[in-house]
């Protein structure tokens, strides 16, 4: 029996905390666990000028996603422009995750569920009813949350059915 490749794996680069990050992000989601870690051989090693028997991939797991983690050396940075969405059922969840991905991450909390971790990835903690307190029929009740939106920086998901209710 032949094991299914996921079609689509995020690739991480990050300058020498690849194993520390998967680390750190498999503790916070549940079903998750590091796969593989590849290390640079002594031939990777000259080329990469990284050092030998350090961690060059990880594979990891996150909620069943996989991802890879590459230690590429200081070249390229993490930006806002790509961002991973944490969907949460409930307060608690958006609580959990916001506290444990923003932990020691860039004190200026970004609007609207936004936040860049330790490791400078941006994730977004997003309650799932915020997709129906913005949709609907009614311009004016999707007004009213849209602007309760943008004053959080965590998102509050009873702020929000505030918003909604009028």
């Amino acid at each position: 029996m032949q094991t299914r490749v996921q079609r689509i794996t995020p690739f991480l680069w990050f300058d020498h905390q690849a194993e520390e990050a998967a680390g750190y992000y498999t503790s916070i989601f549940p079903d998750s666990g590091i796969v593989t870690v590849t290390r640079y051989s002594m031939e990777a090693a000259e080329v990469s000028e990284r050092p030998e028997g350090s961690a060059m991939t990880v594979v990891f797991r996150l909620d069943g996603q996989e991802f890879i983690a590459l230690n590429g050396g200081p070249f390229f940075r993490f930006t806002e422009a790509v961002s991973f969405v944490v969907n949460c059922a409930s307060q608690a969840e958006v609580d959990h995750y916001w506290e444990k991905l923003s932990a020691g991450g860039d004190e200026q909390a970004q609007q609207c569920g936004w936040l860049k971790d330790r490791y400078g990835v941006s994730w977004q903690v997003v309650p799932t009813v915020l997709g129906e307190l913005l949709s609907g029929p009614d311009p004016e009740k999707s007004r009213r949350v849209m602007k309760a939106l943008l004053g959080m920086e965590k998102l509050v998901i009873a702020e929000l059915e505030r918003a909604a209710a009028g």
